[in-house]
């Protein structure tokens, strides 16, 4: 069984931190570790590892003298480093002119250490973030798998519609005529969905048992629910994975371009939902919400939408892709979600999308409260896509991050000498300083915008 199935759809207050406390705990784990073992193979003496903040709940010392400790406050965490006089890796004086008389001593501290060895201590942590979202992405990618080619029919969805014939193991060849192309080709594909005519039931091509013949079937897209985003319109008013939208403000309706036409007509207006859940009619209001979607060109456009996605009339089947395409399908799917994060902040800047877009940390616990209530999968997978965010959020070149401690080096890479410690301990306030404005504005965000 699915423990995670078992949260309801209006996650709890108790299981929405859950939720977030084992999410952050995970990538805050694998960042630090890879500072950690980086630090550990790069000669460099680890005094702390500790998870979460505050006052220490369980401590153990390992054969190396290194503290790894579990701390009260589990939202983020922390490697001190021999020679290191706090959390942001902030030079202890007094430490640094004792190890000055013995340089295997000095060695073993961050601040002795050769710069290879500081920078590649320091650019590990967000580097296994990468690697977690890649493994995590690769896994699912083996296990759930890739829909076969042509399309398949694997397991018949329940919808609201009698008189079908499809059966499982069918190829889909032609579907009201109109040939469905190897997926392959994704332009193609898309165009042969979209040139499906409106109605049901649609004759379908298909070849069985080596034969091929036709058959009645419902509409290819129906008005399924497959998926239900956070914080959007639908999560809010309840509906679930596997409902079937029915009616809009009493219009019948049965395709999903359709109520994707009547949500971008309502501007906004709250709209009366007709679903059908396992055999039960049921009613929902709701107010669409304006979200800005990334475009094919690196744009963003502001569409009217409730924040659910369709997909076909029966489960498709699947295939094994492959380790090594597995791998590659979660290299690009790390890549992509860097390269959306990164035009989503570039168009933030320049005002072409709402600062709203920035969520904090009550939004992310809501969210990850959302994932877990939609099941292990869903979960996991949210924590790889985040797991990213916070690997490239720490290279951004701001001190007392990541990225800042990379700067320092690149300097002093150039100069041959590291900034004074005045100029450090004055760039690390101005950092912390950024990094607080920073959590105080995406909070705000989190209270305050629609």
């Amino acid at each position: 069984m699915d423990i995670f199935a078992l949260i309801p759809q209006f996650s709890g207050l108790i299981w929405t931190l859950l939720a977030f406390v084992i999410a952050l705990s995970v990538i805050v784990a694998i960042h630090e570790y890879g500072h950690y073992i980086v630090g550990r193979w790069s000669g460099i003496h680890a005094d702390v590892f500790s998870l979460g903040f505050g006052p220490v709940l369980y401590s153990r010392v390992d054969k190396r003298g290194t503290v790894w400790q579990i701390a009260a406050l589990p939202f983020g965490g922390y490697v001190k480093f021999a020679g290191d006089a706090n959390a942001a890796s902030g030079k202890d004086e007094t430490a640094m002119e004792e190890a000055q008389a013995d340089p295997v001593r000095l060695r073993s501290t961050m601040h002795g250490a050769p710069l290879w060895a500081r920078a590649a201590t320091v650019a590990a942590g967000p580097a296994f973030n990468f690697a977690m979202s890649i493994i995590i992405f690769t896994v699912v990618a083996l296990q759930v798998g890739v829909a076969k080619d042509p399309l398949t029919v694997g397991e018949i969805r329940a919808l609201p519609f009698e008189g079908s014939e499809l059966q499982p193991g069918d190829e889909i060849l032609a579907v009201a005529g109109v040939p469905i192309p190897s997926s392959e080709d994704p332009q193609a594909y898309s165009d042969a969905f979209d040139a499906l005519p409106l109605g049901q039931p649609l004759d379908y091509d298909v070849l069985r048992d080596g034969q091929q013949i036709v058959v009645p079937g419902p509409y290819l897209m129906p008005t399924l629910v497959n998926q239900v985003m956070p914080q959007s319109a639908a999560y809010e008013a309840g509906l679930r994975v596997g409902d079937v939208i029915t009616g809009v403000d009493g219009a019948p309706i049965f395709a999903f371009k359709q109520l994707k036409d009547f949500v971008e007509a309502s501007e906004g207006r709250a709209l009366l939902l007709t679903v059908w859940r396992a055999g039960e009619t049921l009613e929902f209001t709701m107010r669409p919400k304006i979200i800005d979607e990334p475009q094919p060109d690196g744009g963003f456009k502001s569409q009217t939408r409730i924040g659910i996605s369709g997909g076909t009339a029966f489960e498709p089947a699947t295939t094994s892709p492959g380790f090594f395409q597995a791998l590659w399908g979660g290299v690009a799917n790390t890549g992509r979600i860097i390269e959306g994060s990164i035009s989503g902040l570039k168009h933030m800047i320049v005002g072409n999308i709402s600062t709203c877009n920035l969520s904090g940390p009550v939004g992310i616990a809501q969210t990850s409260g959302a994932m877990a209530s939609q099941g292990a999968q869903s979960f996991i997978y949210f924590i790889a896509v985040l797991s990213t965010a916070v690997g490239l959020l720490n290279l951004f070149p701001i001190p007392a991050l990541d990225g800042g401690h990379l700067v320092f080096y690149a300097y002093e890479a150039v100069t041959g000498k590291p900034p004074s410690d005045g100029a450090l301990r004055i760039l690390m306030a101005v950092g912390l300083t950024m990094i607080l404005g920073l959590m105080v504005f995406a909070l705000g965000n989190d209270l305050f915008c629609p």
